[in-house]
């Protein structure tokens, strides 16, 4: 059982036109791949600053995005316009925002390979007139006299700059150029902000280039207090340090706030990302007695920053904000579930209500507001539903539904997931999400554990269509938050899940232990899935002992530490990457591909070949040398697709080829 395959966007297009989908009351396989597989029918949504306006990224065929306007004050039925659409390999429509009532901003993000091979990320920004539907490029241009060509497309600084009308302020990359025979060559470099008309695409600077700068922040007024430096070497590579500058209130000079030293496994020192021109404060965050926080810092005198909210059990890692200032108005975290405490107790009210009243107590996130926030975007999703947009209106408390998330999951039943804690080898209590299938059978069931990526990220309670799916065919599934995941300090994540992989790599292989001993799990029947570094720790299951599972799926999976490394070779984050994954007997301890003659149970893997996260060749490295040890492997390969495989018809048939591999390997 050696494959290896490769499947391009046409043939997995065609595999998806030939699935028609029955009712929901006899569900085939094939059923479940296409609407799980299915990606959100709204990938993107915002608000006019008028109310009066939606526009909103669809997918545009299996792969593709297309740009779609509602008039929502228009009579009679709504009809959406589409703006823009395309479905070029490599290039998506990423996201659009309203400039003004009459004018989107867009990103466009391609993936391009240089003449060594490498993938390289290039965003550009458009502006979009909704009447004409004329485009107009947004992006500084660059010069075939430049040195090099910038990935950078610009990010919006602010949308409403006084005395600006139809003016954003937008950072610019500014590239030096050649000076040979011509003395107007452009000698600057580094990253400024450009006031730039959406109508015309003409720019003025407003802040001249740093060669140090990676970000500009405007306050809720619309003017730049904020700007933030790197450190780098004579390689520029970054040094992990950032130094925060800050305009005081009544000056445009810019002064020191803070420097915060980033060292793998956290940080020191206060990182401002929002300025409060009413308090004049800064918000941002800081790590103390090993748990991330929000603090504010005042910007009039020289002071401290004070806690605003600091929790011992989990990491503070949000702020809340609305409108089209960004205004601070809460802060979030998750715990069992993801809170808010919103410092406005007029949206902690409203959140509140709509919460209670909405079917199913879903959670409530403000995703939009109008100019003078009277009209919300409001979205409502749970466990066991993927979402719903709603337009809340304040005059007459007014609630409109207006588009589900994901219209191919409509009417779908779907699993509850719950907090769970089981024990690890050595007593230490690991938090996690346990979903088991709909029906009666709650005990030796089929069963997956499902690791999140990262390693610095978590799961949280709330949608997931992959474990949806495993609990549409009758699995129960266990998401590990493990050692080595963010959110729960500093001592949780330890060293990381790469230097300390054996840590991470054995509470999950505890957790398919404990659903067999509460017997929730068939231990015949329990399976490992993941997804990029959960793709990593399942194939890494297999090199320690005590391995429970009779099946492993890797997608996009790290599978060799010192490759990984080698990987980040010329790009700005080398030497933090290679500080993070270290040096020593892990690397070759800790990469599956080293160690497959400890594998004792069949692979399933993909990947795409444009994915930037983790580079193809760590799969297909791992491919051959289980291949070359005799292992039994299958190996499937999306052409074109990046990391996280967003093309339907791709997602559609690596869940049937999963479904197929888990029946055939924990069948009877």
């Amino acid at each position: 059982m050696h494959k290896f395959e490769k499947v391009s966007r046409a043939t997995v297009a065609a595999g998806l036109a030939l699935i028609s989908l029955s009712p929901l009351a006899a569900q085939t396989l094939e059923d479940d791949a296409a609407r799980f597989g299915a990606r959100q029918s709204i990938l993107s949504i915002s608000l006019s600053p008028s109310g009066d306006k939606i526009v909103y990224i669809s997918p545009n065929g299996t792969s593709g995005e297309k740009v779609m306007l509602v008039d929502l004050g228009a009579q009679g039925p709504i009809t959406p316009k589409t703006l823009l659409a395309d479905n070029t390999p490599n290039v998506d429509i990423d996201s659009c925002m309203w400039a003004t009532d009459q004018n989107l901003v867009c990103y466009l993000y391609s993936i391009v390979e240089d003449s060594s091979g490498r993938l390289l990320g290039f965003e550009r920004a458009i502006g979009v007139n909704i009447e004409s539907g004329e485009a107009t490029k947004l992006t500084a241009e660059t010069s075939s006299r430049a040195l090099y060509t910038s990935q950078r497309g610009g990010s919006i600084v602010a949308f409403d700059v006084e005395t600006e009308p139809n003016k954003i302020a937008m950072t610019r990359a500014w590239v030096e150029e050649w000076t040979n025979n011509t003395r107007l060559a452009n000698t600057k470099s580094g990253l400024g902000v450009d006031l730039v008309d959406v109508n015309t695409g003409k720019r003025d600077t407003i802040e001249q280039p740093d060669e140090s700068a990676v970000a500009y922040i405007a306050d809720d007024k619309g003017r730049i207090r904020l700007k933030v430096l790197v450190s780098t070497d004579n390689r520029g590579r970054s040094l992990g340090r950032r130094v925060y500058l800050y305009r005081p209130a009544d000056s445009d000079d810019w002064e020191r706030l803070s420097t915060a030293v980033f060292d793998g496994v956290g940080s020191q020192g206060f990182r401002p990302v929002a300025i409060d021109s009413g308090k004049d404060v800064a918000y941002g965050f800081m790590d103390q007695d090993g748990f991330t926080g929000v603090y504010s810092l005042g910007l009039s005198a020289d002071s401290s920053p004070k806690p605003v909210k600091v929790r011992d059990d989990v990491d503070v890692d949000s702020l809340v904000r609305i409108g089209r200032q960004r205004r601070v108005v809460g802060v979030s975290y998750a715990t069992e579930k993801r809170r808010v405490e919103f410092f406005d107790d007029n949206l902690a009210n409203l959140t509140g209500q709509l919460q209670n009243a909405l079917p199913g107590n879903p959670a409530v996130g403000v995703a939009g507001a109008s100019a003078d926030e009277q009209k919300l975007l409001i979205i409502a999703s749970s466990d066991v539903d993927p979402g719903m947009v709603y337009l809340f209106d304040k005059n007459g408390s007014k609630l409109q539904e207006l588009l589900p998330l994901r219209n191919a999951l409509s009417g779908q039943d779907m699993a509850e997931m719950k907090p769970v804690t089981f024990p690890a080898r050595d007593g230490t209590e690991i938090p996690g999400y346990l979903t088991l299938p709909n029906g009666p059978a709650k005990s030796n069931l089929p069963a997956i554990v499902l690791p999140h990526g990262g390693p610095s990220s978590r799961d949280e309670w709330g949608f997931d269509w992959l474990v949806q799916f495993f609990a549409a065919r009758g699995y129960a599934v266990l998401q590990p938050n493990y050692r080595g995941s963010s959110g729960y300090g500093r001592a949780w994540f330890g060293r990381n899940g790469f230097k300390s992989w054996k840590t991470a790599v054995n509470d999950i292989n505890d957790a398919g232990s404990w659903l067999v001993s509460e017997g929730i799990a068939d231990g015949s029947k329990l399976a490992i899935v993941g997804w990029s570094y959960g793709g990593y720790a399942a194939l890494q299951s297999q090199v320690v002992s005590g391995n429970p599972y009779g099946a492993v799926v890797a997608i996009a999976p790290v599978t060799d530490l010192e490759k990984l490394k080698n990987d980040s070779l010329g790009f700005t984050n080398e030497r933090i990457m290679r500080e993070f994954i270290g040096a020593g007997p892990h690397i070759k301890e800790g990469s599956p591909a080293q160690n497959v003659d400890r594998f004792t149970s069949p692979v399933l893997m993909f990947h795409g070949t444009s994915d930037q996260n983790v580079e193809v060749r760590q799969s297909r490295h791992m491919a051959d040398r289980l291949k070359d040890a005799g292992k039994p492997v299958d190996y499937v390969e999306y052409e074109d697709l990046a990391h996280n495989l967003s093309d339907s018809a791709a997602r559609a048939d690596m869940l049937q080829r999963i479904g197929v591999f888990l029946d055939q390997n924990l069948g009877d």
